[in-house]
């Protein structure tokens, strides 16, 4: 493994700030203290920022040995927050905040970004023509930061020509990284169906319009849009999560809740699926004499590689992990904000491995190290490889549109 001596030799550091992040966890726009950390270590070393940005985002500035005159520029991006669940952990850099818990490694994120940021702040190391913008972004689980600093004129502020992420990824074997192009996360979209009826006695059916065998028939007839209208080799998801209908066992309620997810990894299947999904609430309720209130609320978009920035980070990895450890990035149906900021700029989202939870010291939940768990931890060997690859990653961009 080929990494940059001079971040090597910071990884102690680089894991106290990591754990410190983690001790002190921040929700979707709360993250005051943890842009406040990352302000100040980018002052202290030299590099300049810009806050506030989707309420609480810092973008630091580094500019090559051109002082940025070439007008090329790259975006790099850390996201910052929490997420909110109780953390099963007990060890020293534990949350110290009930109910609030870095369960999906945002906190070795910030961290391996500042890394890449602590080597340029030594002017030697900017061997570069152009201006690298570091990201770090709030609001990633749910709360759309990257949609909110893009509103907010992110791209208009700091003109970039592509952006590029990186997220831990669990259960791959630490040491090996993973990229690919096309889709590598899905769109995340959540629906509310309300079945309505006319309740009554339970004793006495024919006096009601019973809403619950006809959201019950819904579940069914919708686990056939995936089996019967989506073609084999292509993916979609349509799970309902909750039913909540009625108080009493004697008492036919007049309504009954739907309400779930639907994940898919492009629009065109989002658009079929929903409108599917639309027309079987209504036509069933339509049968069964009730009416229906159907919600449909797209949160992120799929997250979709670009072929030659993806194709970039892949040599990129092969050159510091070697080429067995560069591996075909397996696209996952878990959702990601930084599809927004890939619908407006090329580049790629990474996986970096975390391993399988043997990094975890002693005093660790029972459950296992996987993301949104109550268990999970950073693996904190991997900080130098992740700030190794942001620098060597941005060299070989600059190194490769030196001409444009």
């Amino acid at each position: 493994m080929k990494l940059i001596d001079s971040i090597v030799g910071q990884a102690d550091a680089l894991t106290t700030i990591r754990k410190d992040i983690h001790a002190h966890p921040e929700l979707c726009f709360e993250e005051r203290r943890t842009a406040d950390l990352v302000a100040e270590r980018l002052a202290a070393w030299g590099i300049p920022c810009d806050r506030g940005l989707g309420t609480t985002g810092v973008v630091g500035i580094v500019q090559g040995r051109d002082g940025g005159a070439s007008g090329r520029a790259i975006g790099l991006r850390a996201d910052m927050d929490a997420l909110p669940m109780q953390e099963a952990n007990n060890f020293a850099h534990a949350s110290t905040i009930a109910g609030k818990m870095h369960a999906c490694g945002h906190d070795g994120h910030t961290a391996m970004l500042l890394g890449a940021a602590q080597h340029w702040a030594h002017g030697a190391h900017r061997d570069f023509d152009g201006t690298i913008y570091l990201i770090f972004q709030p609001a990633e689980e749910g709360g759309g930061g990257a949609r909110e600093m893009i509103k907010e004129g992110l791209f208009e502020r700091f003109p970039m020509d592509a952006v590029f992420g990186m997220h831990n990824w669990p259960g791959m074997p630490a040491g090996t990284m993973a990229s690919s192009s096309g889709p590598v996360m899905a769109s995340s979209n959540e629906f509310r169906i309300t079945v309505r009826g006319k309740g009554g006695h339970a004793a006495m059916p024919h006096m009601t319009v019973d809403p619950m065998p006809v959201a019950c028939q819904m579940v069914l007839a919708f686990q056939t849009i995936v089996s019967r209208n989506v073609k084999p080799i292509e993916t979609a998801v349509v799970s309902v999560t909750m039913i909540h209908g009625g108080e009493a066992t004697n008492v036919i309620p007049n309504t009954c809740e739907l309400q779930g997810t639907v994940r898919t990894f492009t629009i065109e299947m989002l658009d079929l699926v929903e409108t599917r999904m639309r027309q079987i609430a209504e036509d069933f309720a339509r049968a069964f004499d009730c009416s229906v209130d159907f919600t449909f609320h797209r949160n992120y978009p799929p997250t979709i590689n670009t072929a030659a920035e993806a194709e970039l980070a892949r040599r990129v990895m092969a050159e510091i992990v070697g080429p067995e450890k560069a591996l075909p990035q397996e696209p996952s149906l878990a959702a990601e904000d930084f599809s927004f900021m890939l619908l407006e700029k090329p580049g790629a989202y990474c996986f970096i491995a975390n391993g399988d939870g043997d990094h975890r010291a002693l005093g660790h939940g029972g459950g296992p190290c996987t993301l949104h768990n109550a268990s999970y931890d950073f693996n904190d060997t991997l900080l130098p490889l992740g700030a190794t690859y942001w620098v060597r990653l941005a060299e070989r961009w600059f190194a490769e549109h030196s001409n444009a």
